[in-house]
């Protein structure tokens, strides 16, 4: 596939097709602060197709029912729904069945599950529990409450100057202390792409399982849970044009079969008696109470929409946006771009060398163009690199050329606002 970033004609001859697939997203027409909207907040959640709409409306309309529990025809119907959902999730990584997904509220949920129910049983005083430098709130909080509970420790990739992961001591660091390796696969902050099937493969060498934080990876590119060989893989819906508040996690089963129940509830037992209870297989152990069933169902309706766009496609044309985004904010006066020039995924972060990203990002929002600006849940990097917050623009596949070309116009008239 042709460069977009270096290819104006070849962007411009997809025009058309892009046009198309914006105008399947409501929220985009609108115009914001009197100009039209420029979305560039996809890291944080992305918008939403009218065909998840659609099935979200189809679904309370006419199917609405709790499931697994009911013997009405509605109820049937619900639990044929939420179940085909979990169906299209485990396609959708290449699980080997779909007893392997468990629904979760998101990211955060499915981590604080494993650094429990998995952390919580397995992991005792002496252990180490290695992450990196660069990972968000959600993959570092969790492991150091169960280590706080445990007696485990924890252990830390260090990253280059430019941004990537540095693996040259990775063997002193992966040792055989190490029970678990948790790591993003894309950062939220730096854009930077790590090697995820090299990670699983030196945990595994170790004895070591494997978490692979997808919530930036899930809806830009194809994942395959067998081809990364790890343990455990999670992201959130909302990031890949579903609803909010439904996520996934996926476990190798041999090893969901070894985890003792999270939460307590409905749903998730077989037998309950005043001092005792017994527990259903994996997923239904780790599900307890009524599912986000809508969620699921579109979650599932947002997998097929990314589908017919193409996955691949999303990724090339993500990280070309990002790409030349980076180069370009990297020649207009007083800014800094931050991370891995190349590959890196579809985000860029940012600073100015006098403004301060909270008065950058309002101004833009003045002019129509929606950007992130804060720690973007990196504290202990941001601190580590001497910065209190960045400016952040991330892309999806609804978001066109032209749109970067007028934030980079925005930001060349921040610079000259507040000189």
């Amino acid at each position: 596939m042709s460069d977009p970033i270096h290819n104006t004609a070849h962007a411009d001859s997809h025009a058309p097709s892009l046009k198309m697939l914006r105008s399947d997203f409501p929220i985009l027409h609108q115009t914001v602060n009197g100009a039209p909207l420029i979305y560039f907040d996809n890291a944080a959640t992305t918008q939403k197709p009218r065909a998840v709409l659609d099935a979200l409306l189809h679904y309370y309309e006419n199917d609405n029912a709790n499931v697994h529990r009911g013997l009405h025809t509605l109820s049937n119907r619900a639990t044929a729904s939420f179940e085909h959902a979990r169906a299209r999730v485990a396609q959708f990584v290449n699980a080997t069945s779909p007893e392997e997904i468990v629904f979760t509220r998101g990211t955060t949920e499915a981590i604080n599950l494993v650094a429990h129910a998995w952390g919580g049983a397995f992991f005792k005083s002496g252990d180490v529990i290695l992450l990196t430098e660069m990972e968000h709130h959600s993959n570092l909080v969790p492991w150091q409450l169960i280590a706080q509970k445990t007696g485990a420790q924890l252990r830390f990739i260090p990253l280059t100057e430019d941004g990537l992961l540095d693996l040259s001591n990775l063997e002193s660091l992966l040792t055989p202390e190490v029970k678990l390796l948790a790591f993003t696969h894309i950062s939220n902050f730096l854009g930077t792409i790590n090697p995820a099937v090299e990670l699983c493969r030196r945990a595994r060498a170790v004895g070591a399982v494997s978490f692979v934080d997808a919530a930036q990876s899930a809806g830009h590119l194809r994942l395959d849970v067998q081809a990364l060989g790890c343990d455990f893989l999670a992201f959130s819906g909302h990031k890949m044009c579903a609803p909010t508040g439904i996520g996934v996690l996926y476990g190798r089963a041999a090893v969901l079969e070894q985890m003792p129940p999270w939460q307590g509830g409905g749903e998730m037992i077989l037998s309950v008696r005043y001092d005792s209870a017994t527990y259903k297989q994996a997923p239904a152990r780790f599900e307890a109470g009524t599912p986000n069933i809508a969620g699921a169902i579109g979650l599932a309706a947002a997998m097929d929409y990314l589908e017919t766009v193409g996955r691949e496609e999303i990724q090339a044309h993500d990280e070309a946006l990002a790409l030349y985004a980076y180069e370009q904010i990297a020649q207009i006066d007083g800014y800094r771009v931050l991370g891995p020039r190349s590959p890196r995924g579809g985000l860029v972060s940012f600073v100015h060398e006098s403004v301060h990203p909270h008065d950058l990002t309002s101004y833009c929002d003045q002019k129509g163009l929606a950007l992130r600006g804060g720690h973007h849940c990196n504290q202990p990097l941001m601190r580590k690199m001497g910065l209190p917050s960045t400016s952040r623009a991330s892309f999806y596949f609804y978001n066109t050329h032209s749109e970067v070309d007028q934030m980079l116009a925005i930001l060349a008239q921040a610079h000259q606002f507040f000189a």
